[in-house]
């Protein structure tokens, strides 16, 4: 599976450029979240699970969370949080896993839940079986398909600021409904790891790709210079309405709960040190503004709140 990710990666920088309170993210993290949302696009299209694949790297380094959603209609949206200067040269170690506490953890959260159903989610270091620290987000999810799902993976991962990238192969699994959604046998999985000289041959092929041109070519070029001599059956692609796309789910709604969560006493004491609550949204930089009525009605029975007085800006 290959994908090419042009005007919703673009957004989505624009978006967190033209953010006055953050700026434009660091050139290491940036490049960083590009291979994220290919990645996590790559594997949604790969499972087609109906909900929300959410790709995170977190750790003890300047960068606190990179986080890529993936919704089963494409529509993607990426953040970071980064607390302290990232140095130009910066790898993933020394972005996110300086002392040893990086992590990697790949969530599916169903669309729609059943009763006390919870989101599946596996986790792994950023580290190697050796315990060697690892500088690719390609070779953290490769890990992570070989220790959490007993599956042959090669990645090529790229991005730069006007193209996100990446080219999945993998051996498909024995038997089960899906790659990482743990219904697999993994035992019969694991017994295959290395032995299909049909992917072993087509991984070798795949991983001669160099990031530079995954991000310079079409597809149509890269799989003839890869796959020259295999017999090639290639689906139509998803572009436009029904391709990977910018889309976030925030709204006011959400915005109102997350405060609610945070508790009338916080609130309030936000409301007095500021005068009003602006929350906004870290995806697509949405201001919610809530003022002191605003914040009654969150915290009132429905039958006795005043009315609405803040808008969306």
């Amino acid at each position: 599976m290959l994908v090419r990710l042009t005007d919703a990666w673009t957004e989505l920088l624009d978006r967190r450029a033209g953010n006055a309170d953050t700026g434009a993210y660091p050139a290491p993290v940036r490049s960083l979240l590009g291979e994220m949302a290919a990645a996590a696009v790559l594997m949604q299209s790969n499972i087609k699970f109906n909900g929300a694949l959410v790709l995170q790297v977190f750790g003890d380094g300047p960068v606190k969370l990179a986080v890529a959603e993936v919704q089963s209609d494409l529509g993607l949206r990426a953040t970071a949080t980064v607390k302290a200067p990232v140095d130009d040269a910066a790898r993933l170690s020394q972005m996110l896993n300086m002392a040893g506490g990086g992590r990697c953890a790949i969530t599916l959260d169903p669309k729609d839940r059943l009763p006390g159903q919870q989101p599946y989610q596996g986790v792994v270091p950023l580290e190697d079986a050796q315990g060697r620290k690892l500088e690719r987000l390609s070779d953290v999810l490769q890990h992570y398909m070989l220790q959490s799902e007993q599956l042959d993976t090669v990645l090529v991962l790229a991005a730069d600021d006007k193209v996100a990238a990446g080219l999945l192969i993998q051996r498909m699994p024995l038997k089960g409904e899906g790659n990482l959604g743990g219904a697999l046998s993994h035992r019969e999985n694991e017994d295959q790891i290395g032995r299909n000289e049909d992917y072993n041959r087509i991984a070798h092929l795949a991983s001669s790709l160099t990031q530079e041109e995954l991000l310079a070519l079409d597809a149509d070029t890269i799989l003839h210079r890869l796959f020259w001599e295999e017999r090639l059956l290639r689906f139509e692609p998803l572009e436009g309405a029904g391709g990977p796309r910018f889309a976030c789910r925030c709204s006011r709604e959400r915005v109102g709960r997350m405060l609610q969560n945070l508790g009338a006493a916080e609130a309030e004491d936000i409301l007095a040190e500021r005068g009003s609550i602006d929350v906004a949204c870290e995806f697509c930089g949405k201001h919610y503004p809530f003022d002191a009525v605003d914040a009654v009605r969150l915290f009132t029975a429905p039958e006795t709140q005043p009315p609405v007085s803040s808008k969306v800006q």
